[in-house]
């Protein structure tokens, strides 16, 4: 059974807490149309997306492929409501969460994160899950703030941002000297 923050007060239910972001798992390809559906409906969505040169036969375009391919994220209180107006979206599977009834809310520091690296328009790559590793902090420059764990492939040096909820990340090429130990 989903539990609700509700407060009942003459028939109109209102919610005391803030809203959260909570990841929503989508059917295949159906991302960005999820996205537009949901914002129609008024729910804050957020859907972390790279532009990547697309080659065919006749032509290359550019196009926008999801950093999370089948999960947007939605920022809402947790009423029933709100959850009703998701889970009845066309291409929406479940909302991501510890069981199979109740979503979990994801950190706002990891949405905060994800969305400044996405406008920074740094290359970023879909980078496997970490949970152990030295977790820093970029000092410097447009990503100044930004936190995650820092690995090194290849003789380079990464800076991987992760979703927990998802058991996924990203990452995106630094320079070891622009950070520094949470």
């Amino acid at each position: 059974m989903i539990s609700m923050e509700l407060t009942d007060i003459s028939g109109a239910y209102r919610c005391d807490s803030q809203p959260s972001w909570y990841a929503v798992h989508v059917k295949s390809r159906h991302e960005f149309k999820v996205v537009e559906r949901l914002t129609k409906s008024g729910i804050e969505t957020f859907l972390p997306a790279v532009e990547r040169l697309s080659r065919w036969k006749d032509r290359k375009k550019l196009i926008n492929f999801p950093l999370f391919p089948c999960y947007i994220f939605v920022h809402m209180h947790k009423i029933y409501e709100a959850m009703l107006i998701v889970l009845k979206t066309q291409g929406v599977v479940r909302f991501i969460g510890i069981n199979q009834c109740e979503p979990e809310p994801v950190p706002e520091d990891q949405i905060i994160y994800l969305k400044k690296a996405v406008e920074s328009k740094e290359t970023l790559d879909p980078y496997p899950y970490l949970k152990e590793g030295q977790r820093v902090r970029i000092k410097m420059g447009p990503l100044a703030g930004v936190e995650g764990v820092l690995v090194e492939r290849k003789g380079q040096h990464l800076l991987v941002l992760s979703v927990d909820i998802l058991r996924q990340g990203v990452s995106l090429k630094i320079d070891a000297l622009e950070v520094e130990r949470v």
